[in-house]
């Protein structure tokens, strides 16, 4: 094989296939270029999304072709169809995984469309995100393979002859119009028997009857249902089914800016993702989910408020030590590949608002049945009174030192409301008027300190002149109501300054004030909050325009990043991103007037403290 660096493809031009234990990126060139087996965050089998063919991937493609290759999804699945037109006909790549199978599987299926077209297979499986080469047999009695290599084994079954290659196994066949040919790649622990063969077509049968199942529950029939059911099915596909967690994305150290350090590892679950992810779920029909999300929050928590962490791994593992890869160049060169995230360390005072506010959801919705719940938010609570003044890295997690982030002492303020809320709705038992107290400084203390008169908006740290997306987001947590002259400032204010082609940065990176170099995309969920804020403020044909304006950022089968870099017309950052697609959901919700249901604190009533 040729070891010469390949670029992997544009971001957007991958798609997403998973069954509910991990997910495969699939290239619009019929390669698969990332999959962790068997969770989320186990090593990369294929990793030549964040390096070169060298370092895994399964390619399956004519050998010749007219053009890009369209592909959609069937409807209401994670069936992915890939169509290509070649100078000898035209044939499909159906790409999927097996949800609710023992073994996890990834199915390609070529089915011949017309004419007789020459195809290609390489797999090259590489362990360890590409460190490891496994020790490849053949199997007897049929065309396949087994692929060992310390504690994994892989199997792949095809019905067509397969050889070796320059490390790589190679399958060169033609597909004429009405003919199909499998390829069947089943992951199973080393030590274990080979796994049972799998019947692709009946595999395919399943699984689309169980996405269409699903996504045929949802409720929700407004203006943007398409965009919204791609959306719901792609949390479903990033949750881990075993234990409810829904990692953020399921790629690591794709660059917030191309060819940069801003690099990090999401397939784990923040708590920050808990609120609006209930939201969304409760809010479209799916309780069973927002009930498995609310259980994951609850048992990952559990234990000494002094320990809570602002991320926790799938199954709620708390060791999440970040290191470096460094025989992985990075996707398009943009290094450093890390492995874990420092993050999960840091001092995070909005967690506790985003737990509470979830909490506080799930309990008005009835999906809170252990009375223990509550012991454990009073005892979060009481930890919060003794930490809400300290500095903290904040929502976004800067690694330039710790500050007095405005954003952090809302969520605290919004913490300390819902559980005066939750006691007073439930008649459950809490030191209601030193929960009062507290609330009512922290109020006073942010518009005292988190405001700026020469600005006439709220900024991101205390005494500090920056402004910050995280602001938009006041109104719709019931800090202070839309209306409010600091509020219409601040929502002026951010359009003024965090704007970048009508898209909206976090904040700006030049100061270098968070430990980084600067630059990195529009971040996609802030720009959606823009659009609710909108709303909220009456302005329905911008906010609508804006939305428009982001859903056309969809990818050709719907999917978004974290982060979208308007001068090069590229997506950035971990793909595809839950954060953005709940943004997605909730805004449309917000839009179509079916937000009625969002569990936010009433505003308090004052222009001024």
């Amino acid at each position: 094989m040729d070891q010469t660096p390949a670029n992997a493809l544009p971001i957007e031009d991958y798609a997403l296939i998973g069954d509910c234990t991990t997910a495969a990126l699939v290239g619009r060139n019929g390669s698969i270029d990332w999959l962790c087996w068997p969770r989320f965050d186990s090593g990369a089998c294929f990793a030549a999304l964040l390096g070169h063919e060298g370092h895994g991937r399964f390619l399956l493609a004519p050998v010749t072709q007219n053009g890009p290759a369209t592909r959609r999804y069937r409807d209401g699945s994670l069936v992915l169809e890939t169509l290509f037109d070649t100078p000898d006909g035209q044939v499909a790549v159906i790409d999927f995984m097996v949800p609710e199978s023992p073994n996890s599987s990834v199915v390609r299926i070529v089915e011949g469309r017309r004419g007789a077209v020459p195809m290609r297979m390489e797999l090259a499986l590489r362990f360890d995100y590409g460190a490891s080469v496994p020790w490849v047999t053949k199997r007897q009695g049929g065309n396949g393979i087994v692929a060992v290599a310390g504690p994994e084994m892989v199997v792949l079954r095809t019905n067509v002859a397969l050889r070796g290659e320059a490390m790589q196994t190679v399958a060169e066949f033609t597909v004429t119009e009405g003919s199909s040919v499998s390829f069947v790649l089943t992951h199973s622990a080393s030590h274990l028997p080979v796994p049972l063969s799998l019947d692709a077509d009946d595999a395919l049968y399943r699984t689309e009857q169980v996405w269409a199942a699903w996504s045929g529950r949802m409720s929700y029939d407004g203006s943007w249902a398409s965009a919204v059911k791609r959306s719901l099915l792609t949390l479903k596909c990033l949750t881990y089914a075993p234990t409810g967690g829904i990692v953020a994305a399921p790629t690591t150290s794709l660059p917030e800016a191309l060819g940069g350090p801003r690099n990090w590892d999401y397939r784990f679950c923040w708590l920050r993702d808990a609120t609006i992810t209930l939201f969304a779920f409760m809010s479209t029909g799916y309780y069973d989910e927002a009930t498995s999300w609310a259980d994951w929050l609850h048992r990952s928590i559990a234990g000494s408020p002094e320990q809570v962490q602002i991320m926790y791994g799938i199954a709620g593992e708390r060791r999440l030590e970040e290191t470096t890869v460094d025989f992985l160049p990075g996707y398009q060169g943009a290094a450093p590949v890390r492995l874990g995230n420092a993050a999960a360390t840091q001092l995070q005072l909005d967690v506790y608002g985003e737990v509470m506010d979830a909490l506080h959801q799930a309990r008005g919705a009835q999906l809170l049945t252990n009375t223990e719940t509550w012991s454990l938010q009073r005892a979060l609570l009481n930890h919060l009174d003794t930490i809400w003044q300290q500095p903290d890295e904040g929502l976004w997690e800067t690694r330039g030192g710790q500050r007095h982030f405005t954003f952090s002492k809302v969520m605290a303020w919004v913490a300390f409301d819902r559980g005066i809320g939750d006691a007073e709705a439930f008649g459950l038992e809490a030191p209601l008027d030193r929960w009062r107290e507290v609330r009512d400084t922290i109020h006073a203390t942010v518009c005292r300190d988190g405001y700026s008169e020469k600005l006439g908006s709220f900024v991101q740290s205390f005494g500090a002149e920056a402004l910050d997306a995280s602001l938009l987001l006041i109104p719709i947590l019931g800090f202070l109501p839309h209306d409010d002259p600091r509020i219409r400032g601040t929502v002026a204010a951010v359009e003024r300054d965090l704007l970048v082609d009508g898209f909206v940065l976090r904040y700006r990176t030049e100061g270098g004030t968070d430990g980084l170099p600067a630059g990195e995309g529009a971040f996609l969920a802030c720009s959606f909050w823009l659009a609710s804020a909108m709303h909220l403020q009456g302005r329905e044909a911008e906010a609508r325009a804006l939305f428009e304006r982001l859903l056309a950022l969809c990818n050709d089968v719907g999917l978004l990043s974290e982060e979208y870099d308007p001068n090069a017309g590229r997506f950035t950052g971990n793909f595809p991103q839950a954060f953005s697609h709940v943004a997605l959901i909730n805004t449309a919700l917000t839009l179509s007037g079916e937000a009625k249901g969002r569990a936010v604190g009433k505003p308090i009533q004052q222009a001024a403290d």
